[in-house]
């Protein structure tokens, strides 16, 4: 049997959804809503096997156990704690991680 871990979004990650979508929603927001629910499909993916995704390259710098996963063109990145997986933020692809 499959461990299940609890999935939570940290402010950040729900404050970078509502950017993301409001910002397909200006050319369709038929379009911002089935990406967001896809989105949020693969981030709720995560109660099972989080570990499976690769740690990020940033934490060398932060001193940190991030992971991450692309979905499109936005890269998830999250840290796995006991039987929790916070998301910690969902950034353009082509961005680096900041806090």
């Amino acid at each position: 049997m499959t461990k299940k871990y609890e999935v939570y979004l940290t402010e950040h990650a729900q404050k970078d959804l509502e950017h993301i979508f409001y910002y397909i929603a200006s050319d369709s927001e038929d379009n911002a809503v089935n990406f967001i629910k896809e989105l949020e499909k693969r981030v709720y993916s995560l109660e099972c096997l989080p570990n499976r995704n690769p740690l990020i390259p940033e934490n060398e710098y932060f001193g940190t156990d991030y992971r991450h996963f692309i979905h499109n063109k936005y890269r998830i990145i999250y840290r796995v704690s006991e039987n929790s997986v916070f998301i910690v933020r969902i950034i353009h692809g082509a961005k680096l991680l900041e806090f």
